[in-house]
């Protein structure tokens, strides 16, 4: 039974660093997407710039957020949890600055889309 029970906590653990991983990289090829995507608009002037910027920002700090979540599943010690919880706490403050941003930055550029 016990050869089971580690068996099982090993292909747990395999699957939540692959997923983790796999997270991780959705988030870093959003963010490099979405740089090289607010470059062309930069160059070509476009007011949306900061809005669109943002929006990929918050969307890879999601997936990022969603790796550090799973990271928990596989966690040993109460100072890797704190670690951890910390990086949560600012990840998802930072997704909800950037969140704010979204909103102020659509709010600014609603008077110029009507005109």
């Amino acid at each position: 039974m016990e050869n089971i029970y580690l068996a099982s906590e090993s292909i747990l653990r395999y699957i939540v660093e692959f997923s983790t991983l796999l997270l991780e990289l959705f988030g870093i090829c959003i963010l490099v997407f979405t740089a090289i995507k607010s470059f062309v608009f930069w160059l070509k002037k476009d007011d949306s710039i900061r809005l669109q910027l943002a929006q990929g920002i918050a969307l890879a700090l999601e997936f990022k957020l969603g790796g550090e979540v799973l990271r928990t599943v596989v966690v040993r010690e109460w100072a890797e949890l704190g670690i951890l919880g910390a990086i949560i706490a600012l990840r998802a403050a930072l997704t909800f600055l950037i969140h704010w941003e979204i909103k102020n930055e659509e709010k600014a550029l609603a008077p110029k889309e009507k005109q």
